[in-house]
């Protein structure tokens, strides 16, 4: 089969909204992306068998009521910030929930950063040279509403690669601000494999774990991990923050998770240094979030209590990817 045969990019329209569908008919695998719900890959299936979870009936219905299903975005931050003001380059801003932009956890701290759900993002190149790819373009500099939560102008291009029966996640910041721009975006992926969460077994590549407040907030400080790999999430569940990931000679750190016959292998690259897994019981899903630094990672910086702020300088860029293996299907 010819590359050109083996990848396509199509544009559909699904429940009124429009998609953007990613094909490798070697692999018989699809990915689709809603630009305007946030440019989620909310769905990606593998021989027809679906592996982002998903609690929604249809993508109108998720445009109506957003919630968090298939591959969110998370930024200007990931994760939460606690209470209403954050620091950068030794200032203190101040967040103004009056605007309406902060979606707010149980202990009202802001979390999971501005963009979502936003409609703002446009689709600016499509190619099947290479695998089946998709970029789109986000200029958050724009909107004043978003300016004046996080007041650094940036541009952010996100693209979709599905090559080879994977599926990598490329994003690119672009700083065109006067000070450096501190870095703390994330994704939240949920999947899902086929039979009861009870059989599913976890590897996770971390040798710190993170201490976390009741609000779910570290406190700074990091014990070493201690649960065996790979184990059994049977009468077992996590909302657990990770560090020091495991690499290998590419720098790319595994999570994995199997049924004993499926598997999804999800790779973070080097610039993703903190691993969120997320696996409550009772539910048919599990987490495994790539960060570019850890919950409240611009306070913790600025208390010395987590050294590894990422920033991008003035006129530069930061350009990180991840990767979703499926195999066994």
């Amino acid at each position: 089969m010819s590359i050109a045969a083996q990848y396509t990019v199509t544009n559909e329209t699904v429940d009124g909204v429009s998609v953007v569908l990613l094909t490798d008919q070697q692999h018989q695998t699809e990915v689709r992306i809603a630009p305007s719900i946030g440019n989620n890959s909310y769905s990606m299936k593998i021989k027809g068998q679906e592996i982002f979870w998903s609690n929604q009936q249809s993508l109108s219905a998720l445009r109506e009521k957003p919630a968090l299903i298939g591959n969110p975005f998370l930024a200007p931050w990931a994760n939460r910030i606690q209470g209403l003001s954050y620091w950068a380059n030794g200032k203190e801003y101040k967040l103004n929930p009056e605007l309406g932009n902060l979606r707010r956890d149980a202990n009202q701290n802001p979390i999971h950063g501005l963009l979502m759900f936003s409609d703002q993002w446009k689709v600016v190149e499509t190619s099947t040279e290479n695998g089946a790819r998709v970029k789109s373009r986000l200029e958050f500099f724009r909107y004043p509403e978003w300016m004046a939560q996080f007041p650094f102008a940036h541009t952010i291009e996100m693209t979709y690669v599905l090559k080879n029966g994977s599926l990598e996640v490329i994003t690119e910041l672009e700083n065109l601000s006067t000070e450096k721009m501190p870095v703390a975006i994330g994704y939240h992926p949920y999947y899902m494999l086929p039979g009861d969460r009870d059989s599913w077994s976890v590897h996770i590549p971390a040798q710190k774990h993170v201490t976390l407040s009741a609000e779910l907030v570290p406190t700074g400080e990091q014990k070493d991990v201690t649960i065996p790999s790979p184990f059994s999430l049977k009468g077992a569940e996590q909302d657990d923050v990770y560090t020091s990931l495991v690499r290998d000679n590419q720098g790319s750190a595994e999570f994995w998770v199997t049924n004993g016959k499926q598997k999804l292998s999800f790779l973070f690259g080097p610039k993703y240094p903190v691993g969120v897994v997320y696996a409550p019981s009772g539910r048919d899903f599990i987490c495994f979030e790539p960060m570019a630094g850890v919950t409240n990672v611009f306070n913790l910086n600025h208390a010395g209590k987590y050294s590894e702020l990422q920033s991008v300088e003035p006129g530069g860029k930061w350009r990180e990817s991840w990767w979703i293996r499926p195999s066994g299907f």
